[in-house]
């Protein structure tokens, strides 16, 4: 019962909770389990406390926060604002986003939530985020990471993806 509530964890993943001092307990198998099995997801705390609990799961929502704000820290999971929701949303880190100060943009969802990539961009988007760095630190800033995210509704919510043409 054990595994399927709480799979197996990816090797890279282990690596870094491992770095970071973090246990890997059930709750936070579970957690990672929700964002592992629907990798382009992008969940509030509320959510993912609800779909913890439907799995039979008991974590107390401090704990939760703190466990969320782990994750992002040692480059699991990655935070992002939810402008509309007033909230911040987790979602799966890629590989390489833990190493990245410069993260590649992405396209984000207002009705669906899901954050999607924009990787054709990224070149266009390190030369101009360099440029950024440098102004700030020109001006005495230290930044630590550039992130640029297009906000709207995706082809499949906007029936794009589903061959259904743009609406009017």
């Amino acid at each position: 019962m054990t595994d399927t509530l709480a799979p197996r964890l990816p090797a890279h993943i282990v690596a870094r909770m491992t770095a970071a001092g973090l246990r890997r307990t059930l709750a936070t198998r579970v957690v990672l389990g929700l964002f592992l099995g629907v990798p382009d997801a992008t969940l509030t705390h509320t959510q993912v406390a609800s779909l913890v609990q439907a799995r039979g799961v008991t974590v107390n929502r401090v704990t939760l926060y703190r466990l969320l704000d782990r994750l992002v820290a040692c480059g699991v999971l990655r935070r992002q604002t939810d402008h509309a929701s007033r909230s911040w949303r987790f979602a799966l880190a890629r590989d390489e986003d833990a190493e990245a100060v410069i993260r590649p943009p992405s396209f984000e969802c207002d009705l669906c939530h899901r954050s999607l990539w924009l990787d054709a961009a990224g070149s266009e988007m390190r030369a101009w985020a360099g440029a950024l760095l440098g102004r700030a630190a020109a001006q005495g800033h230290r930044g630590t990471q550039v992130e640029l995210a297009i906000r709207g509704i995706c082809a499949d919510c906007d029936g794009v993806g589903a061959g259904g043409g743009a609406r009017a």
